[in-house]
């Protein structure tokens, strides 16, 4: 059994010699949570503007979800992908339904995973007379795509490409949209990328310049990949960033708020018999527990989109975003973002830094992006008086610079 009485400094000791160091971890921990509200064993409160990096979709503790996570592991948790699983037909009908693409999909347990089947269904997509003819993949500077080898060789970033070499071949690097057209090859066969760079700044591509490219690569049979890992979900007000720009991608990945803090991501294709038995494969992924959590936040999120919650939410938080730009103008430059996937350029890194370091000490956890971006992504759940307590307690925080 889990023993609540640990002090914090023996986890901590226990982590510092037993887990890898890969994570600069605060010394706090967490008991339970209720929507955007997050308790230390001491009672001691957060407002929680991050949610997991996005994953806690419907917030903390959340009832619907718990219940249909505990019924499901009461009856089944796993079983193989050689026999039927009911939710997971039902959550890939329900992913088709809601986004209004003609696709199908594959599930698997993260992001990185969601990415690496689209990697694979490009490259099969690339064969000629069961040979590989196309084979590169062209993805952007400053995305972030997972760190798998191959995806981590797909992201555009440098800094984690350090140690982790030799990578695959095939993937091929542009400056900004505008540059794809000139490293496109007759080798290409996808291009992959984040609508809104979440890991880069929380960057949004400019829509019309999507939709040219969306044509272009349409008429060169080039697939269109999106990375809506963090974007998707109802994450910008709509199930998809790609309804938001008005697209109609070949493959979409997402993940992160799909299963409410439960692991899973899926990959969606247009490309619906790319491929046949044995292709492709995961031993986790689209297991019974997995799917149900995302078949409950899907239904408790397509309530919120239905009823209008969602987009109220939406304006709220945004406007408390807005308020914080003209009061700190001497703080940040300006809001970036769409929906509930956002955030406040700073002046610099320091201030960044700073921002996130007296947020939390005012118990708010926000997070950062890129070089000098404090990120916002909230629960989707989120109720006026979490967003009003938070953007209070981040008022303080700036006050202390």
């Amino acid at each position: 059994m889990f023993d609540k009485n640990y002090k914090i400094d023996d986890l901590m000791d226990f982590d510092e010699k037993y887990v890898l160091h890969t994570y600069a971890r605060k010394k706090i921990r967490f008991s339970y949570g209720q929507n955007a509200r997050l308790y230390t064993p001491c009672s001691r409160e957060f407002i929680d503007f991050g949610s997991g990096i996005g994953v806690c979709s419907v917030g903390h503790g959340n009832q619907e979800l718990a219940d249909a996570i505990a019924k499901q592991a009461k009856d089944l948790i796993h079983l193989s992908n050689l026999y039927l699983i009911e939710p997971q037909a039902l959550l890939a009908k329900k992913l088709v339904e809601l986004c209004g693409y003609d696709m199908r999909v594959f599930f698997s347990n993260s992001g990185a995973e969601a990415n690496e089947c689209a990697i694979k269904i490009a490259r099969k997509f690339g064969e000629k007379d069961e040979k590989i003819d196309r084979y590169k993949i062209i993805t952007l500077e400053s995305s972030f795509h997972g760190r798998t080898i191959s995806t981590l060789k797909a992201t555009g970033q440098d800094k984690m490409h350090l140690h982790f070499a030799p990578f695959p071949d095939g993937f091929l690097r542009a400056k900004d949209i505008d540059d794809i057209y000139n490293v496109v090859d007759s080798k290409t066969c996808g291009v992959l990328l984040e609508l809104i760079q979440g890991e880069g700044g929380i960057s949004p591509m400019d829509k019309e310049k999507i939709q040219k490219l969306a044509k272009f690569l349409k008429e060169k049979n080039i697939l269109l990949m999106v990375d809506e890992v963090q974007s998707g979900i109802y994450r910008t007000g709509e199930i998809f960033a790609s309804k938001v720009y008005g697209i109609t991608p070949d493959i979409i990945s997402t993940a992160k708020g799909l299963g409410g803090g439960i692991p899973i991501g899926a990959t969606l294709t247009n490309l619906k018999n790319i491929f046949v038995p044995s292709d492709h494969g995961s031993t986790f992924g689209g297991n019974f527990l997995s799917t149900r959590a995302g078949l409950c936040v899907l239904e408790i999120l397509e309530k919120e989109y239905n009823s209008g919650k969602l987009v109220a939410t939406i304006d709220s938080f945004n406007q408390h975003l807005e308020k914080i730009i003209s009061d700190f103008s001497f703080l940040f430059e300006k809001k970036v973002g769409i929906g509930l996937m956002c955030g406040l350029v700073a002046k610099d890194d320091n201030i960044q830094k700073n921002i996130i370091e007296n947020a939390f000490e005012e118990g708010l956890l926000v997070l950062k992006s890129g070089k000098n971006v404090v990120r916002f992504l909230p629960p989707l759940t989120i109720k006026e008086d979490e967003i009003s307590e938070g953007f209070e307690r981040l008022r303080k925080a700036c006050c202390k610079l």
